[in-house]
């Protein structure tokens, strides 16, 4: 079963955080402002559901384990 937590480097988290705050919870690292860059992205979601991948999502803020 994979597991999914916060990047270690706390700082990253920390900007993130603020930035999805400012963007009312959209990835701040996506330009578009649509339902699918919500915070957990459709495409980190979709990542999460493969069991070949392992990595950070797009803006680094989660990291999934295998």
């Amino acid at each position: 079963m994979s597991k999914v937590r916060y990047n270690e480097n706390k700082t990253i988290v920390n900007n993130i955080k603020e930035g999805l705050k400012k963007t009312g919870g959209y990835c701040p690292c996506k330009r578009d402002r649509t339902e699918e860059n919500k915070c957990m992205c459709k495409e980190f979601r979709e990542q999460i559901d493969d069991e070949m991948f392992e990595g950070y999502c797009h803006c680094m803020l989660y990291y999934k384990e295998k």
